[in-house]
């Protein structure tokens, strides 16, 4: 019940300015317009389970709350983080004696992803019999996080971090509000946008600070730094945001854009990634995607792991983005990765096949007698120093695993590879 003085209590800026329609969300046109399919749902006047998935601050709690005012729905709010499984019993006990009554019920549960899995397999019967309209909120990937069979009887909506336009929607309907104007310069409300990285609630935030100021002159943006606080980086070390950054890291190494490998790496460090994680991923870059193209990759990724081991941070990091550069210049080649794949696919469809008998060794009289090492060839005393015997298994068709490209170092590794295949063919036709 709300209190007699309730109106008359201080509220928050972005409390103020939450919307009070659908209409009203900025920077989700894609979901809540009306040819979105929240929009579509809302005009058809049904409305099925769905998963927001978002980054916080992009509006998933506003529109669960908006769209149960739109269908009539009984809004029932959850927490995955203070809630447990007495919570949801009673949740679903009230629902159903509520359904009895006509009415139905929107249940919101917000951060659902910290169900564990049985829990989740709690919402299905539920769901399944329209028990209750579930509307889950969550910042991580729902693929990761939530049951395939809670999944599959949901549709998930992505929703998308703010960007410069809804943030000025927001910041003009700040003013408006309170009857002020942001005292920035131009520079100031670009700086305030960056500051607040896309969360809505975090810029209105910002902007209540920056009302509440009396300068003598609009703020530029070194003075907005000095008197409001950046929002931290979105990024999770253990979820997705972690994943995502390292695969733009090393996509961007692959397709040799070092400046946009450096923006990546600089990201990851400024949200606090482990740098030994960095160094990890780029020495298996250097094999990965480098290779023999270059040799000196791998020495110079071994290198800059060891320096930040011995520096440590701030000033290690200067040895990996030395190595960012020399991976990100370096000429690529995976035909070494290659090799090995099909490498292995062979060894594991040959099976159990012997070497040939002559690259044996025989230790003994008797493995002597039977025929190892007997025709063998010491390639040292070939004219060549190429023997040009077959070394695969008797019976299996010589294969070639490794195919350098003619890029680097691995141009001239080619260049051996056909010499010894003409010394090979030559000694095959003279047997012949």
């Amino acid at each position: 019940m709300a209190g007699l003085f309730d109106q008359q209590a201080p509220r928050p800026l972005a409390d103020r300015l939450r919307p009070q329609s659908l209409a009203d969300v900025v920077g989700q046109d894609h979901v809540v317009g009306p040819e979105a399919p929240l929009g579509r749902m809302l005009a058809q006047g049904r409305l099925g389970s769905v998963i927001l998935w978002g980054p916080p601050g992009c509006g998933k709690t506003t529109i669960a709350r908006l769209l149960a005012e739109g269908t009539s729905l009984h809004f029932e709010p959850l927490s995955a983080v203070f809630s447990g499984v007495a919570d949801l019993r009673k949740v679903f006990e009230a629902a159903a004696k509520r359904r009895l009554g006509g009415q139905g019920t929107l249940l919101f549960v917000d951060e659902i992803h910290r169900f564990n899995r049985a829990q989740q397999d709690g919402f299905l019967p539920y769901v399944e019999d329209g028990t209750v309209i579930l509307v889950g909120a969550t910042t991580e990937n729902p693929s990761f996080e939530l049951n395939a069979a809670l999944l599959s009887r949901m549709q998930v909506l992505v929703l998308r971090r703010l960007d410069d336009a809804a943030l000025d929607k927001l910041a003009a309907r700040a003013e408006a509000v309170t009857g002020k104007t942001l005292p920035l310069t131009a520079e100031g409300r670009a700086a305030l946008r960056a500051m607040a990285d896309g969360d809505g609630r975090y810029f209105l935030t910002l902007a209540e600070e920056v009302l509440a100021l009396t300068p003598p002159q609009p703020l530029d943006a070194k003075a907005l730094s000095a008197v409001v606080q950046k929002r931290l980086p979105l990024y999770d070390k253990a979820q997705e945001g972690h994943y995502n950054l390292i695969s733009a890291l090393h996509k961007s190494l692959r397709g040799s854009d070092t400046d946009a490998a450096l923006y990546w790496m600089a990201r990851m460090l400024d949200g606090g990634e482990d740098p030994l994680f960095i160094a990890r991923r780029l020495t298996r870059f250097a094999v990965e995607d480098i290779g023999l193209a270059d040799p000196q990759a791998v020495q110079q990724a071994l290198a800059a792991w060891d320096v930040y081991e011995r520096l440590g941070s701030p000033e290690g990091e200067l040895a990996l983005a030395q190595l960012v550069i020399y991976l990100g210049t370096a000429p690529k080649s995976n035909a070494a990765y290659m090799a090995y794949k099909a490498a292995r696919a062979s060894a594991r469809q040959t099976g159990s096949l012997m070497p040939p008998m002559h690259i044996l060794n025989a230790p003994t009289r008797m493995m002597k007698d039977l025929g190892y090492g007997k025709g063998y060839e010491y390639d040292h005393d070939t004219a060549e120093g190429f023997s040009g015997q077959n070394y695969f298994p008797d019976g299996m068709a010589r294969q070639h695993f490794y195919r350098p490209v003619e890029r680097g170092f691995e141009r001239e590794i080619k260049k051996r590879l056909d010499y010894w295949d003409r010394l090979r063919s030559k000694r095959r036709d003279g047997e012949e």
